[in-house]
């Protein structure tokens, strides 16, 4: 909403420095969102007057239409004497009033204007369009004033040219300030300033003689006036003032009909329409559209109407969409479109059912001026204030009767009132506001307020909005200024904290960043075709998803059960974007959840809204949702290590997402057992399984190439996902510090043959068995394969680490613990040791 200030003025005394950005100040302090304050004329010095055209002289030699002209300028130009100016306009006439801005003057912009030759001739100013003085975006034509002005009057003064607009972004609940009786009512209580409401007309009692009107939806209906004007002058125009302050308020001029309606609707709040009375066949009717019927809005669309449609009609049919736009055949005709203008007009000034009016403007895609009031409520008491303001600008500018009937059909309602406990306010804010300053704030917002310890608050009919206690303790809150609220911190209850869930999940972040992983966050929603392209089986447990019933995009309407989808995605994202470059890899990881129906889900319950739901309504809702544990997952490509004066750089390969999940299992006290495998987007011979306590917990390795072309990424990319709630089950707990040995370490390294097809961690967890313990720490730190060891065989090396904690270790001891650990795996692998007699 735009609010002109010296619109503001009529309906406030302001002070006479007050400046627009003063007056948002005390605005946004009351809890509105001023966006802007425009500056309108900024920069703007004349002398700028209005001229009589006196000659015309086409110049022809040139590619375009170029005139020159004579102007009166009356006595601006100190001389008396006609101007000459150069104009490219052919809009005008001899005898036409245009608006002249004269050397030495100063336009928007810093445009300073000064007598120039051009085209041959020198012209001394120019004569002005609308855009050239900020009035629009009109460049078509030249500005063409009513004839009744005389040469050298003041033009900035004349066209209101400097002002300030306050653009104001009205919230959905504030729908009385779509209108400026609604923002001067809250500027007026932010200066402690009375309020002349234009609202408060005198309205003559509704009649028998006024237009007949017929409504058959009472409630999306509840209040309808009718007037009536006659004798409007064909030739009337709006005045200036009046097309001045439709464009400050964003509104383009049309007629002088249609101008008065909209002007009323910016000053009150009331939507208006008016009906060409000759063009209207028979009764006024208000009900809802039936099987088949169409309207042709005012913008030229031919609409099929829905039965929910509430709609105006005469004798033929539709004639508009109540409360969002009239239609095209009763529509207002203006002599200027070369039509006989009308001289006969029917006032509809009514209240319609918000809902009603929302959910036919989303139907047809159709927002109008109209529909955004009425959709956030507008005040069903100012409908007869409305007709009458109409009917008076229409009576005092076209000259036009009013005739004496008045239709005026409402539904009996009364006011709404609430009851609130007195300190309610200072219970909701903390603060001590007291009785006075509550009733007067409620006052001020125009409630009637009654009672001592409990108030009885009648609330106003422009404020929808106030239903409960705390919407008027909120009310009292903003008024005082949200700025002066204590800062006060809550009091969380003792023996609360963080979960051991919450714990685990902020360790494992801190330490896949340690180790150099960007966290990367993504929408929990995936489409079905990335599950084929991560190759995962048809009976895989990925695949049972959870369908949204209204998703954000059309592609992803399921929620995802792994974490990799999104995670790749954005490696993708940042790989084409030349992060990889700049960065020399990419390393990206997530924690959160990911969601797994298990088929026992139950039907949702639907949840009061009156009260809190139930310990049973919770359980029952809970019951109903799918399984949502938390996984964690990375992704890498690229180089690991960078290059530099230290060597060569290193790519990131499927050891490195293996060694993330140990990372990962670390913070969580479990040691994972890590085992070839093949499964879904993995290379079947590049993949890890992650398991502990016998179950598998997730994969880690390096994407099949398939993968990695389908879904766009670089090669070798390499990724982990571990299912962190099951490795929290099977942790032992929380991660203590490891207890420093004063006692030296003994460290004997053996290398044994095995077959390829034994698995190293085979061979690890056999030699932990047989070492005892002493063994502090187990590494296998080289492979090896070739004639030496025999085809089909492969050479392990191990270093082994021994320690006592009360005692420095023998060599013998060191020595056969070491053998045991050798014969441990001998027996359980068929291990032999290289080098040995075995």
């Amino acid at each position: 909403m735009r609010a002109p200030l010296s619109w503001l003025r009529e309906y406030v005394d302001l002070p006479a420095g007050e400046s627009g950005r003063d007056v948002a100040t005390k605005l946004i302090a009351a809890g509105l969102e001023v966006e802007t304050v425009e500056r309108l004329g900024d920069g703007l010095q004349g002398p700028l007057v209005v001229g009589e055209v006196l000659t015309v002289e086409e110049l022809t030699e040139f590619k375009k239409p170029i005139r020159y002209c004579q102007v009166d300028v009356g006595a601006a130009n100190g001389t008396g004497e006609p101007q000459n100016i150069i104009c490219g306009a052919s809009n005008f006439a001899v005898g036409d009033k245009i608006v002249a801005v004269l050397p030495g003057a100063t336009l928007p912009g810093g445009f300073r204007i000064s007598a120039r030759k051009t085209y041959g001739r020198v012209s001394e100013g120019m004569i002005c369009s609308a855009a050239e003085l900020g009035m629009g975006d009109d460049h078509d034509g030249i500005i063409v004033l009513p004839p009744e002005y005389e040469p050298g009057t003041d033009a900035i003064a004349l066209l209101e040219l400097v002002d300030e607009v306050l653009d104001i972004a009205v919230t959905p609940d504030r729908g009385y300030c779509l209108s400026l009786r609604g923002i001067a009512r809250e500027t007026a209580i932010a200066y402690g300033l009375p309020l002349r409401d234009p609202a408060l007309l005198d309205v003559p009692a509704p009649n028998s003689s006024g237009p007949p009107v017929q409504i058959a939806d009472r409630h999306g209906c509840d209040r309808f006036t009718a007037r009536a004007v006659t004798g409007l002058r064909p030739e009337a125009r709006s005045p200036l003032w009046l097309q001045r302050r439709l464009q400050k308020a964003g509104m383009r001029p049309i007629s002088l009909t249609v101008d008065v309606t909209n002007y009323v609707m910016l000053e009150l709040g009331q939507p208006l329409h008016a009906y060409d009375r000759a063009r209207i066949e028979g009764a006024i009717g208000v009900r809802r559209a039936v099987p088949g019927e169409k309207l042709t809005t005012l913008d030229g669309a031919v609409r099929p109407l829905d039965i929910e449609d509430l709609v105006i009609t005469d004798d033929r049919g539709p004639i508009g969409l109540a409360g969002v736009m009239g239609g095209a055949n009763t529509e207002i005709a203006d002599a200027a479109t070369g039509a006989a203008a009308s001289t006969e007009v029917v006032i509809e000034s009514a209240h319609f059912d918000a809902v009603s009016v929302a959910r036919t403007a989303r139907r047809h895609k159709l927002s109008s001026e109209a529909s955004r009031r009425f959709e956030r409520g507008v005040d069903p008491q100012a409908a007869a204030a409305a007709a009458q303001r109409t009917v008076d600008l229409l009576v005092l500018l076209a000259g036009g009767t009013a005739e004496q009937g008045v239709t005026e059909i409402a539904t009996p309602s009364g006011p709404r009132t609430v009851r609130i406990a007195v300190d309610h306010p200072d219970r909701v804010a903390g603060v001590a506001y007291g009785r006075e300053t509550v009733v007067r704030r409620l006052q001020q917002v125009g409630c009637d307020v009654y009672g001592q310890d409990e108030l009885t608050v009648t609330v106003p009919s422009w404020r929808p909005d106030l239903r409960d206690p705390n919407d008027l303790a909120e009310e009292v809150i903003r008024l005082e200024g949200y700025e002066n609220l204590p800062s006060t911190l809550p009091r969380p209850p003792a023996g609360r904290g963080l979960t051991g869930r919450q714990r685990l999940h902020r360790r494992v972040g801190r330490a896949l960043a340690g180790a150099g992983y960007v966290e990367a966050l993504n929408y929990p929603f995936i489409g079905a075709p990335v599950l084929d392209q991560l190759l995962l089986p048809a009976d895989d447990p990925a695949r049972r998803t959870v369908e949204l019933a209204n998703p954000l995009s059309d592609e992803e309407p399921l929620l995802r059960t792994m974490l990799l989808p999104g995670l790749l995605a954005a490696l993708r994202r940042n790989e084409g974007r030349g992060s990889q470059d700049s960065h020399g890899g990419l390393a990206l990881f997530e924690t959160g959840l990911v969601f797994r129906p298990t088929g026992e889900e139950t039907e949702a319950v639907r949840l009061p809204v009156g009260a809190r739901p139930s310990d049973a309504d919770l359980a029952a809702l809970d019951a109903a949702l799918p399984a949502q544990p938390r996984h964690v997952a990375v992704v890498l490509s690229g180089a690991r290590e960078q290059a530099g004066w230290w060597g060569g750089e290193r790519a990131g390969d499927w050891a490195d997402a293996v060694e993330a999940a140990r990372t990962v299992a670390g913070e969580a006290g479990t040691e994972l057992s890590v085992s070839a495998a093949a499964y879904g987007p993995w290379h079947p011979g590049r993949c890890a399984r992650l398991s502990a306590g016998g179950q598998t917990l997730g994969h880690a390795g390096e994407l099949h190439p398939r993968v990695v072309k389908a879904l766009g990424l670089p090669a070798r990319t390499c990724a982990m996902e571990l299912d962190l709630d099951a490795l929290e089950r099977a942790g032992a707990g929380a991660v203590t510090a490891p207890r420093v040995s004063g006692y030296p370490v003994a460290t004997q390294d053996v290398a044994l043959i095995v077959p390829e097809s034994v698995p190293a961690a085979e061979v690890e967890a056999a030699l932990r068995a047989g070492a005892g313990e002493l063994l502090e720490s187990l590494r296998l730190f080289d492979v090896f394969t070739g004639e030496q060891v025999g085809e089909g065989r492969k050479s392990l090396a191990y270093a082994l680490r021994f320690r006592a904690e009360d005692r420095t270790l023998r060599a013998d001891e060191a020595s056969a613990a070491r053998d045991s650990a050798v014969a441990s795996a001998a027996e359980r692998t068929g291990a032999v040791l290289r080098g040995g007699n075995g």
